[in-house]
């Protein structure tokens, strides 16, 4: 009978319990939560908002040295890498003559040699005649300017016979057009030919075979382009810091030197091509056709007020932030109107509305 009791008794006891638990476990589920803030304190910092512009090194000047006659490659002189004076030859071409042409020209010869030949024998006989006074010395003179045409003549058919062979007379060697000489000083960046390989000279049709491509590297700039929402930000002049991809740790001088008046769509948005002059340290080579990105500040303000640009409230024209008036037992915060400046993305000025040794609410600290 007492066990009957007991057991009854010990399970009235942890109903009871249970029941207690329950309405603890409720109450404290229905109390608010009480969140606490991270906590953001006005410091005095320089603030640089600046543009990334991606691109590339390349010369200013580029040239493609093209044949002004067309054949095959004879010899190669000069190889990419190798440093050109204004002049110099690269490489020979050797003239293939058209069969027509050449039958012309050789026919040319042949009659020029006889109208020579002829007017040599009627000079010579006028010569005579004229050394025993027998005509006068119009008639001679004549003869004589007549066996100067022939000469002449049969000269400039033998030229010309050696030019559709050759390319080249002997009498003007310097001036070859089968010589492709350089017509800048500069750097070999490319020598696309070789011995064998036909060329044909650049006219109205066609561009021509580039023989090769030479630059003047002491004088690069850098070719990238910029957003249109930045675009009306830079102005020429501006200073350019340039870094290279293939030269880690090293950051260039450069001025901002061009923007085109006139945007390309890519990528669906309008991108302005802009140009800066590149001014390289001594002793670092750079190259031609290197990846770079241009770093172009925009806006700078020295020794301003700031806080990260998350902490501010705004509200159409107007800014705010929650001013941190009491720690314990919860944070309590007041929220204040201010003026702001410029922002570099991650932090931004205050102008007025609030005091270094005053804190400000960020945001909400995660629970461990």
């Amino acid at each position: 009978m007492k066990a009957r009791k007991f057991f009854k008794a010990a399970g009235l006891c942890a109903i009871g319990l249970v029941f207690v638990w329950t309405f603890v476990f409720l109450y404290q589920k229905s109390k608010p939560e009480v969140k606490v803030y991270e906590l953001h304190q006005p410091e005095v910092t320089d603030l640089v908002k600046s543009t990334i512009a991606t691109g590339k090194v390349e010369p200013r000047d580029e040239v493609l040295i093209k044949p002004q006659i067309s054949g095959i490659i004879d010899e190669v002189y000069k190889e990419a890498g190798q440093t050109i004076r204004k002049g110099e030859v690269i490489a020979k071409v050797k003239v293939i003559p058209e069969l027509g042409s050449l039958n012309s020209a050789e026919s040319r010869v042949r009659l020029a040699e006889i109208s020579a030949r002829q007017a040599e024998t009627d000079f010579g006989r006028i010569k005579q005649l004229y050394e025993q006074q027998l005509v006068s010395r119009e008639t001679y003179e004549k003869e004589e300017v007549n066996v100067s045409k022939a000469r002449e003549e049969l000269q400039t058919a033998k030229d010309n016979l050696e030019i559709i062979k050759e390319g080249i007379t002997k009498s003007s060697a310097s001036f070859s057009s089968t010589l492709i000489r350089s017509t800048i000083d500069g750097l070999i960046l490319d020598v696309p030919i070789k011995v064998g390989n036909s060329v044909i000279m650049s006219n109205t049709f066609n561009d021509g075979t580039t023989i090769a491509t030479v630059a003047n590297m002491n004088d690069l700039i850098f070719r990238g382009n910029v957003d249109e929402t930045e675009v009306g930000r830079l102005s020429e002049g501006m200073p350019v810091k340039l870094t290279i991809g293939a030269l880690q740790g090293l950051t260039f001088d450069a001025t901002l030197e061009y923007i085109s008046p006139k945007g390309v769509e890519s990528n669906g948005a309008n991108q302005f091509e802009i140009k800066a002059a590149i001014t390289p340290p001594e002793g670092v080579t750079i190259r031609s056709g290197y990846s770079a990105n241009a770093e172009i500040v925009l806006e700078r303000q020295e020794q301003a007020l700031a806080i990260p640009e998350g902490c501010v409230e705004f509200s159409g024209d107007t800014t705010f932030v929650y001013v941190l008036t009491k720690s314990e037992p919860e944070q309590q915060f007041e929220r204040r109107q201010i003026q702001i400046g410029m922002s570099d993305g991650i932090k931004i000025a205050i102008k007025s509305g609030l005091k270094q040794e005053e804190q400000v609410r960020g945001g909400e600290q995660k629970k461990g």
